[in-house]
């Protein structure tokens, strides 16, 4: 059975609207932005987004759900 991982603690790190351009994005998500904004075109990213200015961001919540949803626990 595939167990999906935990994510929670990255509700204290991130912000709110995680836009792609944060700082941290690829160390927090293990996503680089660009990976991320293919998947979108796709529609196969985050599925909560808003435009800030010339930047796309995600809601925090959804951001992580999309996050374990693409992982696993491998032991």
């Amino acid at each position: 059975m595939l167990e999906r991982p935990d994510l929670s603690a990255l509700l204290k790190e991130l912000p709110p609207f995680v836009a792609r351009t944060f700082p941290r994005f690829k160390e927090l998500t293990g996503y680089s932005s660009r990976t991320v904004a293919n998947l979108d075109c796709l529609g196969q990213g985050p599925k909560k987004r808003i435009l800030l200015g010339n930047t796309v961001a995600y809601e925090r919540e959804s951001l992580i759900e999309w996050l374990e949803a693409r992982s696993r626990t491998l032991s």
